[in-house]
């Protein structure tokens, strides 16, 4: 015997709430329903999948394992009711989309319009997070596709390219760094740096580009959000970076703030939408990117 795709449902959502009355809520079932369920695979695996103690409800290393099946089976599933439903329409029906912060504002503005217009059936549904969440929910099957910024590692995700996007600084006013013309290689130093805080890739990109380590200590200032980072330069406060498409887009329009390429050969990431691989949404992922091509 297997276990149901209900039973799996069951599962995943209980680990999501970590508790039975929450998880039955969420499935709108009741809660014997559910823990009957629960049991039920329980019996089928051969080994308890939860711990049940008064208040809490843990996995075991067994029901950790099976989440994780549980969260691939599920999402391919719902790839297929989803092709099944829109075959040969594409792009249309519901697309789950993530998008990292320091695109989103910048790209979708532009594109969204004229991908409306184009593909009229698509209700998108976009979710803005940083890229190790929007990773995580391109595998539990909670997003369709993603638009990232390369390089980054991460396995079974492939994806198709949207375009580059160069990493340029911006510096105060009056800064030494504040010239004309590219910025020599060497001269950008970590005790000048101001940095989007920890988890934005662009961040980790744009320091691997010019060799240099993040900043430490309790007093380095971390912005959560490239608005903030660019006041923060106006203020004096330091140097940071900008993508090339934030600066197009007007973010840099600041009279406090002056923003020079680095170096000649300049900096840059790739940004690209990613889908799961095996993704029956895969073609679709890909029409997408190219709908997105920066100019």
């Amino acid at each position: 015997m297997l276990p149901t795709l209900r039973q799996l449902h069951y599962l995943k959502l209980l680990a999501e709430h970590a508790s039975f009355s929450r998880a039955a809520e969420a499935a709108h079932v009741s809660q014997p329903a559910l823990s009957a369920g629960v049991q039920e695979l329980e019996k089928i695996l051969g080994a308890p999948v939860v711990e049940r103690t008064r208040g809490a409800v843990q996995l075991t290393a067994v029901g950790a394992e099976a989440v994780k099946r549980a969260e691939d089976v599920l999402a391919r599933t719902e790839d297929l009711v989803e092709a099944a439903r829109n075959a040969g329409k594409p792009l249309s029906g519901r697309f789950r989309l993530g998008v990292i912060p320091t695109v989103a504002p910048f790209l979708l503005p532009r594109a969204l319009p004229g991908l409306r217009e184009k593909h009229p059936a698509l209700r998108l549904f976009i979710r803005e997070d940083l890229t190790p969440r929007l990773i995580a929910g391109l595998k539990a099957g909670q997003l369709d596709a993603a638009v990232i910024a390369l390089p980054y590692e991460a396995a079974g995700i492939d994806h198709a390219r949207i375009g580059d996007d160069e990493i340029l600084a911006a510096a105060p006013v009056g800064h030494p760094l504040a010239g004309a013309g590219p910025i020599p290689a060497g001269l950008l130093k970590a005790d000048d740096l101001i940095l989007l805080e920890d988890g934005h890739c662009l961040r980790d990109q744009a320091l691997a580009a010019v060799n240099i380590e993040a900043p430490r200590g309790e007093d380095v200032f971390a912005a959560t959000s490239l608005h903030t980072l660019v006041q923060m330069v106006s203020s004096g406060l330091g140097v940071s970076f900008l993508p090339q498409m934030a600066v197009r887009a007007g973010l840099a329009d600041n009279p406090g703030v002056v923003v020079r390429p680095i170096s000649e050969d300049a900096p840059r990431r790739e940004i690209v939408v990613a889908w799961r691989a095996g993704s029956s949404r895969a073609a679709e992922a890909g029409l997408l990117a190219e709908a997105l091509k920066l100019d």
